[in-house]
């Protein structure tokens, strides 16, 4: 039974960073000056492919 509750907090830390990360792509968006559909198409990337769509961000970010 605690190897399931591991699992589940785990799970549940993972899912928490992946909204945080996301938030912070989608406030430093709109920060660098770039429009809210800009912003929103990060958010929305971010959420969905939580890491390969924080690495596109971090390499596109700085165009």
């Amino acid at each position: 039974m605690e190897i399931i509750g591991l699992f589940l907090l785990f799970g549940l830390i993972l899912i928490l960073l992946n909204i945080f990360t996301s938030i912070w792509a989608y406030r430093d968006s709109i920060r660098k000056g770039n429009s809210k559909e800009y912003a929103i198409v990060v958010l929305i990337g971010t959420l969905f492919f939580p890491v390969l769509g924080l690495i596109v961000y971090l390499i596109i970010r700085n165009d």
